[in-house]
């Protein structure tokens, strides 16, 4: 079993790797594809407003006379009639309307830019920007995170202004483009990790579910085994004492009958508690148990149960030491189930104790204004960390081995933390192994109503 356990562990951990392995490339492809599409889509852009400005730049009708003029144009000539430039022509803010009219015939509406348009010396080189955006010299030159794109500004073949136009570029900038892709994309990464999560906790629930599965089946395992331990004891004392009886000498002494009977009785008696153990805690699983609560006043309930373990004090050569110091002891309690706590609490003492070590159980009690504490402590042989995180589940035992010296099925602790909920408080415990365990139990006092005085008139 545990073998198999692992097996499926480490298939399901590999398939959940790779999963998500495959999620995260999924992601990564699906950024670079949208980071060159919006690329794309920006140089289709540009380039549509480059072409425009580029034909308003060569027709200009100025220059219709001068095409008529059948002697040829020096260089002088050229420079007399030297048309303006786009950067010249239009403003930045009719420049802009154009940018944003193309961004948003190629689905990029939303998208911020910044621009410039520069004219071009005799070596091709960028020699001033006659027109920008605010914020486009911070840009341009941040090339690490924006992504730029240049459209020419040539006037077409042929057209009058081929000649007499300088050279001129109109440059676009994305400001982080990168950010602009993740935001778009933002909804199939955030069901993509949605969907992992989904996938992890699935996971996580099967493991866990299979854990408990298994230590279900140890408890239940542990559970049949004390229980088998619980009921041979008395059964076998029974048959030992019916086979006793069937003894023609034993059958003609009243004394000896009477003593086997009785010893018949007491073991019925015991194997009869067990089961109405067993069927209080299924009761208590059930929340079937009704609680009767009555004003009680816990001092006294505690002497009373101390009392009772006076003889397996006195086995074990130990004592009880009651140090009863709250002021206030009124608490509204079950008059079966709280002494039925007390009494597991000091047997659980009295059960675990050291050899040839005097026992001795402490019950203290303090309180304050709100609640009543009971701190019981033992100098018993204490418990270790891990099994203190698990005495208060049902069925559970520290683990001795094959060793049965302590006889129960792992329900009292169980049965106690039950109540004293059910009686709206809580309970905690501390251990150190080899030196024992203490409990502390705190519950509501019982409201007192104020008294009023009244006054009788004559």
């Amino acid at each position: 079993m545990k073998k198999i356990f692992t097996i499926i562990t480490v298939l399901i951990s590999l398939s959940l790797a790779g999963i998500i392995w495959i999620q995260i490339s999924w992601i990564k492809n699906m950024v670079l594809l949208r980071e060159e599409q919006i690329k794309h889509s920006v140089e289709e852009a540009t380039n549509r407003v480059g072409e425009d400005l580029a034909i308003r730049k060569g027709n200009y009708s100025s220059l219709g006379n001068i095409n008529r003029l059948n002697a040829p144009i020096d260089v002088l000539t050229m420079d007399m009639f030297k048309l303006p430039t786009i950067g010249q022509r239009f403003t930045v803010d009719e420049i802009r309307e154009k940018i944003q009219k193309a961004f948003d015939a190629n689905n990029l509406k939303d998208v911020k830019f910044e621009f410039g348009i520069s004219t071009l010396n005799y070596r091709g080189g960028i020699d001033y920007f006659e027109k920008r955006s605010d914020n486009f010299d911070a840009f341009y030159t941040d090339t690490v995170h924006n992504f730029s794109y240049i459209a020419p500004l040539l006037a077409p073949t042929g057209t009058p202004g081929e000649n007499l136009s300088p050279d001129e570029i109109l440059i676009v900038v994305i400001p982080a483009v990168k950010g602009i892709v993740m935001q778009s994309l933002r909804w199939n990464i955030l069901m993509a990790a949605l969907f992992s999560l989904i996938i992890i906790a699935a996971f996580y629930l099967t493991v866990r579910t299979m854990l408990r599965q298994k230590k279900l089946g140890d408890i239940k395992n542990d559970f049949i085994n004390n229980m088998t331990h619980e009921f041979k004891t008395p059964i076998a004392t029974i048959s030992l004492a019916v086979d006793a009886m069937r003894n023609e000498r034993v059958l003609q002494d009243r004394e000896k009958i009477s003593y086997f009977n009785s010893i018949i009785k007491e073991e019925n008696q015991r194997m009869n508690r067990q089961v109405e153990t067993i069927l209080k805690a299924s009761q208590l699983e059930r929340q079937e148990v009704d609680l009767n609560l009555k004003p009680v006043h816990a001092h006294e309930v505690i002497k009373d149960v101390a009392g009772n373990f006076t003889l397996q004090l006195e086995e074990k050569n130990g004592r009880a030491e009651l140090l009863l110091n709250a002021e206030n002891d009124l608490i509204n309690a079950d008059e079966i189930h709280f002494p039925n706590l007390i009494n597991n609490l000091i047997d659980n003492g009295i059960k675990y104790c050291k050899e040839n070590v005097p026992l001795l159980v402490k019950v203290m009690t303090r309180s304050n204004s709100r609640s009543l504490e009971i701190i019981i402590e033992d100098n018993g042989i204490g418990m270790n960390r891990e099994t203190l995180k698990k005495i208060f589940e049902r069925f559970y035992r520290a683990h001795t081995g094959n060793i049965h010296n302590v006889k129960g099925f792992g329900l009292g602790l169980s049965y106690v933390k039950t109540m004293v909920e059910a009686h709206g408080g809580k309970i905690s415990a501390d251990s150190i192994l080899g030196k024992g365990s203490t409990f502390t139990i705190e519950i509501p006092l019982k409201k007192v109503a104020p008294v009023t005085s009244s006054k009788n008139t004559p």
